[in-house]
Parts: structure tokens; sequence; C-alpha cells
């Protein structure tokens, strides 16, 4: 199995990987992986998995296995943080006030409509400065997996929204608009964070399939928000061109709309100069998990 992409700094020392911060993104239907050098927080190396998903069978973790054998960093058990978002739908944000850990496959009960199954479990992240708790579901064959491969490191694990959430923090500081509308594309997904005066407000995914239903949610939140598309400052992450439809549909309502850039605080090396900036934002937005 190859990657899709593949950025690589050709002088990095696998053998130093102690050293070194490992950010682990994974779904169904994907594998990320950055490595960032934490004292500069200097991004090089990324990689990105897509295989398809069978109906009758989660192909992540075999997937994997075969990713990460004779593979020439993710061999390495030893690294000096290891961060793990989990991309999915299955997801909600809890005030801190009032959350209680021991209710939290409940929370994520009344989200789905549908329990828990037996073969996953609920966890939570404390996001501290917006004093809410992200709680998630995780399989259990995934975590079994990352407590075998990685057996005397501590992993954080933490929900994709997570990331972007903290990475968002770190790019609406620098934009002039006083209401920032963040979009991360997920093949047919989308998820929304909205900041009003730099503090955190809303975050939702929402599937779509076409762009009629995509311009239709957002400006339903736009409207539930309280706020018009023409006081916003749009910013897209993700899965998103300027050439693709969905573009050209959000262009038509949204007129403040740009892609978005590198979190402030993370550097990219040269071998990263190709890609677009805003292609793996809630990748890099791992590192900035704590």
């Amino acid at each position: 199995m190859t990657p899709t992409v593949a950025l690589r700094e050709e002088s990095f020392d696998p053998s130093t990987t102690d050293s070194f911060q490992l950010c682990l993104e994974m779904s169904k239907e994907r594998f990320r992986f950055c490595v960032v050098e934490p004292a500069e927080r200097r991004c090089i190396w990324l990689e990105d998995y897509t295989f398809p998903t069978l109906l009758t069978e989660n192909p992540l973790i075999p997937s994997l296995r075969t990713i990460y054998q004779n593979h020439p960093v993710l061999q390495s058990s030893y690294w000096k943080m290891i961060h793990v978002s989990v991309n999915s739908s299955s997801f909600t944000l809890i005030p801190s006030a009032l959350f209680r850990k021991e209710y939290a496959a409940q929370y994520l009960q009344l989200m789905r409509g549908n329990p828990l199954s037996a073969s996953e479990h609920a966890l939570a992240y404390t996001h501290r400065n917006e004093e809410f708790q992200a709680v998630f579901s995780v399989d259990n064959a995934l975590t079994d997996w990352l407590a075998a491969t990685y057996p005397l490191q501590q992993i954080t694990l933490v929900h994709q929204s997570s990331a972007l959430i903290q990475a968002t923090s770190m790019t609406d500081s620098v934009l002039n608009s006083d209401q920032k509308l963040s979009l991360n594309f997920e093949g047919d997904s989308v998820t929304i964070v909205f900041r009003k005066g730099g503090q955190f407000m809303f975050c939702n995914r929402f599937a779509f399939k076409n762009a009629t239903d995509l311009v239709y949610y957002i400006l339903y939140v736009v409207n539930e928000l309280q706020t018009e598309p023409k006081a916003l400052q749009v910013v897209l992450y993700g899965e998103i061109t300027p050439f693709a439809e969905i573009y050209t549909s959000l262009e038509q309502f949204l007129p403040n709309l740009s892609f978005g850039q590198t979190p402030a605080g993370l550097q990219l090396t040269a071998a990263f100069d190709d890609v677009p900036e805003h292609r793996y934002f809630s990748l890099y937005g791992n590192t900035f998990i704590d």
C-alpha cells in the first residue's frame, strides 16, 4: 500500500524519533500522519493513505498493519509525543460545568439516537480555554491496536473536531473579521467552526450529497447563529479547491470567502511547497493538542 501524498525531509533520521512528535489521523477510509519537531514546531514528514470501505468489513486495522510493516518511520515505537485524532461523525460537545465522565456514553446516545455498540466506547477531551468537553466514540479494536503498537507510550486520543478547534484558534487570531466561520471538508461532509469576537461559539458536522445541500446547511447555521453571510469571514480547509462545484456555489452566497493557511506557529519545510496550506489543516491541528 502506497501513500497518495508523501512529503519527506530526506535529512530526517528515523533513529531519532524519541525527540519528535507523531500525529496520526484515522477514519474508516483514510489514514494520515505527520512528524513534527516539537521545539521549533516544524513539520518534516507527511503521508496520506486512502483505502476503500467494504460493506462487510472495517478495513482500518488490516490496512494499518500493512502500512506499518517495514515503514521507515512508523515502525519506531519511541516518540516524544503521540497524538491521535479520530475522524468520525460520532461526537458532541458538553459544557464542563455539566459534564460527568460516567455519562459520556449517554451524551453520545442522545446525539446519535442509538446507544454505543459493544465494539466501541466513549472518550472525552477537555478544552480548557473554552471550558467544554469533546465527547466521542472510538472502536475498541483501534485502541487495542494503538496500545499494542506503542506499549510504552502515553497516547493522547481526540476527535478530529478537537484538532480543528485548536487549529482555528491559532489562525483566527490573525484574521481581520470579528466573526469567523471555518469550513473543513472531508469527502461528503463538512465540519463548521464559528467564533465571534475570538470566542468559540459553535462546532458541528454535516453530511451532504451535493452543493445545494451544502449551501442549505451552511446558511441554516448562519441563520441560527443570528448573523449575516456578509458579516462573516469564511475560511476553507481540507478537500476543496477553487475549481470545485461546491466552491462556486459557496461563492454566490458568502462574499468574504478565502482559503486557509498553515496554523500560526507551525512551520513547514520546503518539501511542502507544492501542497496547498489548507489541505491538511486538521492533521496539523493535532500538533496543538495539549
